[in-house]
């Protein structure tokens, strides 16, 4: 069983790929792979807006529970309500709109290639981070086995139990 350093040593890398992941993504050069017209532009504005207003009232729900890292500071209890009621991972669902939007918008394959990556690596952090929670919340196999990990409103058929 892993230790507090060894889950935070891996909090922290999980902290670090993130980094590298978003800030490659937005640093790429606007590309001509696809054609961007008008409303796809107005899209992705709009997907990496909604987003960041996300972050932040997912954010401002957890107050003192708020960590950099995927690793429950033990200042908080388990939220259920607001954003959280929709989504496990209000913040996540937050960057992953915002990743869609500057995906779209970087009109290129190496953009493409980033954002799946961006995707599927948040995954891997979810699932990683939600150990973490059903140890420090007793409530939460419960509370994932109805509430969607990442997408609104996804059909409860979907929805995949912790195990």
């Amino acid at each position: 069983m892993a230790g507090p350093t060894d889950r935070a040593r891996t909090g922290w890398l999980f902290v670090a790929a993130q980094v590298v992941l978003l800030v490659a993504l937005v640093a790429l050069p606007t590309g001509t792979a696809w054609p961007m017209p008008g409303w796809l532009r107005g899209v992705a504005l709009g997907l990496v807006v909604l987003g960041l207003v996300g972050i932040a009232a997912a954010s401002l729900t957890l107050g003192r529970a708020l960590t950099p890292t995927p690793v429950p500071n033990g200042r908080g209890a388990l939220r259920t309500g607001g954003l959280y009621r929709f989504v496990r991972h209000p913040i996540y669902t937050g960057v992953l709109a915002a990743v869609l939007g500057v995906t779209l918008g970087s009109r290129q394959w190496l953009g493409l290639a980033l954002g799946i990556a961006t995707v599927t690596f948040f995954g891997v952090k979810a699932r990683w981070e939600e150990a973490r929670l059903a140890e420090a919340f007793p409530g939460y196999a419960d509370y994932a086995a109805v509430t969607p990990r990442f997408v609104p409103f996804w059909p409860r058929a979907l929805i995949r139990p912790l195990r």
